[in-house]
């Protein structure tokens, strides 16, 4: 049927132009709205005198670089004041209060109190954009270093605060994270004993390390473990030593027992690495006469103490010598009180701030350090009432007691255990010439635990083989091992260092978790 005609046009033709004369009104509003808009939108960048002075950065990808000096905000101080100053740090804690916003920036362990008012130079918009800023968001700002009357004791730069002229966003955090820095560092009191004190548990921490790691504390432990390392090699190589590289993929255990983790190999499988004490002792026999090496260590111990860990990072160092073992004990002792006393003077700053978190006594030595045998050992412990046989091994509680009875009647926290009994030591240590119930073998200790265990080695094949068989090893599995002295070695002794075990007694602290920076343990392979 045709459609009904009214002016000579459909009702269908009508209903079409009523709907285009509908959206074209309703453009024409939109335009004006916009209008309107742009014209606020301009009426409020004239009204906000910061424009081009705040707001989000584009992502950084490298397309510039503009010549701009940056200030370390450690180095800020009274030394900077007038002076106008860029920083490029994150933003820890902010406090928005009427026309003011209080902002505390940390740049790795240091902070800095910023201040942002609105002034004839700020605008109330910058000022809220700072105030809105996200906790650990980086921001970058320009500001005039100014003296305060009084020291914030907020901070570690307590004599001056920055009063911002510009302030940008580099990178923005979570609003929500799932640890607060302020309460991962809070300090650890034990005197607390209502519980108010705020703290976030180990797990915590650890599942968020990225977080954990940034607090004043974390920082300065991993800057005195990397002392720690560093001191080792300098002290090494001014006495001689070669740093050497061993492999981590070994085709045998490197201790024998069960206590090693297996992996693929092509069509077969091997072992990663429980020590690299083979590898040092080659290089003796192949006339590097002193060595040392800094590398990963794998145990497969199913040990979930506050001392242990499946990987970790080995200090060993093995040299020959000419008479006597004591020539190789010396020279440990002596690198150990170096290396403290570069510690004291090289990292007090460091110190003092995990000293801030985690109050501890200081740790105090002896140079020359205190050695004491075995047998001596044994005796202090049966003084406080602790009795055990000329061959029995030092338990966990044991080594603790003999720590603190060390500490108070010698007023150290490191000495050497030397003389242990041959029972308790491996197949490869040397028995005491003058009495075989002893052995050429000592342990030292940190705060009543063992840091290094270490001995003469036998380097003639076949008292090694004598002594293999003795303790019933399989002699084709360690047929490498003893054939490496066939073509003649020299005497020789050495040891291993736990790295985060030393750093962990030196500093106090209760977990070794805390001096590795992504800790491996029974329970944790992330992240």
């Amino acid at each position: 049927m045709a459609d009904e005609q009214e002016g000579g046009k459909s009702k269908k033709q009508l209903k079409k132009e009523a709907k285009e004369k509908e959206k074209a009104a309703k453009r024409e509003e939109h335009r004006g709205a916009a209008k309107t808009g742009n014209e606020a939108q301009i009426q409020k960048d004239e009204d906000d005198c910061s424009v081009g002075k705040y707001g989000g950065l584009a992502l950084i990808q490298s397309g510039e670089r503009p010549a701009r000096e940056y200030l370390h905000v450690r180095d800020l101080g009274a030394a900077q004041s007038n002076k106008t100053v860029w920083i490029r740090a994150r933003l820890h804690t902010s406090r928005a209060k009427g026309k003011q916003c209080f902002v505390v920036l940390r740049q790795q362990e240091s902070t800095v109190q910023a201040l942002a008012q609105v002034d004839q130079n700020t605008s109330k918009q910058m000022v809220k954009f700072l105030s809105n800023i996200s906790k650990e968001s980086i921001v970058e700002v320009e500001g005039v270093v100014s003296a305060v009357e009084r020291k914030i004791e907020s901070c570690t730069q307590q004599d001056v605060e920055l009063h911002v002229r510009q302030a940008f966003l580099v990178s923005a955090a979570k609003p929500q994270l799932p640890l607060q820095v302020e309460d991962a560092s809070r300090r650890d009191d034990p005197s607390d004993a209502e519980g108010l004190q705020i703290r976030v548990n180990q797990d915590t921490r650890l599942d968020n390390r990225v977080l954990d790691l940034r607090t004043p504390a974390n920082q300065a432990i991993f800057r005195l473990e990397a002392a720690v390392c560093r001191l080792f090699r300098d002290l090494l190589t001014t006495q001689g030593f070669t740093e050497i590289h061993t492999p981590k993929i070994i085709s045998a255990a490197s201790e024998g027992g069960a206590n090693v983790f297996t992996v693929s190999y092509f069509k077969g499988q091997a072992y990663l690495a429980q020590s690299p004490q083979l590898y040092k002792q080659m290089a003796i026999a192949a006339d590097f006469d002193k060595v040392f090496t800094v590398g990963a260590v794998f145990r497969a111990e199913d040990s979930n103490t506050h001392r242990h860990l499946t990987e970790f990072v080995g200090l060993d160092l093995e040299m020959a010598f000419k008479w006597h073992y004591h020539e190789v004990l010396d020279v440990i002792g002596n690198t150990f009180t170096q290396l403290f006393r570069g510690l004291q003077e090289k990292c007090a700053t460091e110190i003092a701030a995990v000293g801030q978190q985690y109050p501890v006594e200081p740790f105090v030595f002896l140079d020359p350090p205190l050695r004491l045998t075995f047998r001596q050992g044994l005796d202090l412990l049966a003084e406080a009432g602790v009795k055990l046989n000329d061959e029995d091994d030092l338990s966990t509680p044991d080594e603790k007691l003999l720590g603190r009875l060390v500490k108070k009647k010698y007023n150290t926290d490191f000495y050497i255990l030397d003389k242990f009994p041959l029972a308790v030591r491996p197949f490869y240590t040397m028995p005491d010439p003058l009495d075989k119930k002893w052995s050429n073998s000592y342990d030292m200790f940190m705060r009543g635990e063992e840091i290094l265990s270490g001995a003469q080695r036998i380097h003639d094949p076949e008292f090694l083989t004598q002594r293999a068989q003795h303790h019933d090893i399989d002699l084709s599995k360690i047929a490498a091992y003893i054939d490496a002295f066939r073509y003649g070695c020299p005497p020789h002794a050495g040891g291993g260092i736990g790295l985060e075990r030393v750093v962990m007694l030196y500093l106090g602290l209760d977990n070794i978790r805390k001096t590795s920076m992504f800790p491996r343990d029974p329970k944790r392979l992330t992240p």
